[in-house]
This record gives structure tokens, C-alpha cells and sequence, in this order.
């Protein structure tokens, strides 16, 4: 009985804040691309401190843009 008023309790907090939903949903995508990327890169600390740490994507979007810029540097 515990177990149904507790998803009941969920369901109706998930329903008044839906942007909570978004924001897991957001924070999900960017650190599986940003753990993709560091382990492709051989980059262990930074892939264990963006497994630990939730920045909600900020540090993972840090760590992205920094491959990106260090990317377009090694061509030119």
C-alpha cells in the first residue's frame, strides 16, 4: 500500500513541475555524448568526474566545446 501513495506522490509532483522531466532528459543526453567522447579519447579523470558529478550538462557542454576547439587547433 506504501508503494501506491509513493508513485501516486511522484506522479502528482512530476505533474505540477514537468520542466524537472526536461531538465533529467537534457542532463542525460549531454553526459552520454560527453562520456562517449571522453572515453573514445582515452580521457579516464575526466570521464570519472563527469560520472560522478551532476552539472545538469553544463560540464559536460565545457568538455564538448573544449574537444571541439582543441580539434579545429590540431588541423590548422
Amino acid at each position: 500500500m506504501e508503494t501506491q501513495a509513493l508513485n501516486s506522490a511522484i506522479m502528482a509532483y512530476i505533474s505540477a513541475h514537468p520542466w524537472i522531466v526536461l531538465l533529467v532528459v537534457w542532463s542525460a543526453v549531454w553526459k552520454l555524448i560527453a562520456l562517449w567522447k571522453a572515453a573514445k579519447n582515452n580521457h579516464l579523470t575526466i570521464f570519472i568526474v563527469l560520472a560522478v558529478l551532476n552539472t545538469a550538462g553544463i560540464a559536460e557542454i565545457i568538455y564538448l566545446i573544449y574537444l571541439a576547439y582543441r580539434g579545429k587547433k590540431k588541423t590548422a
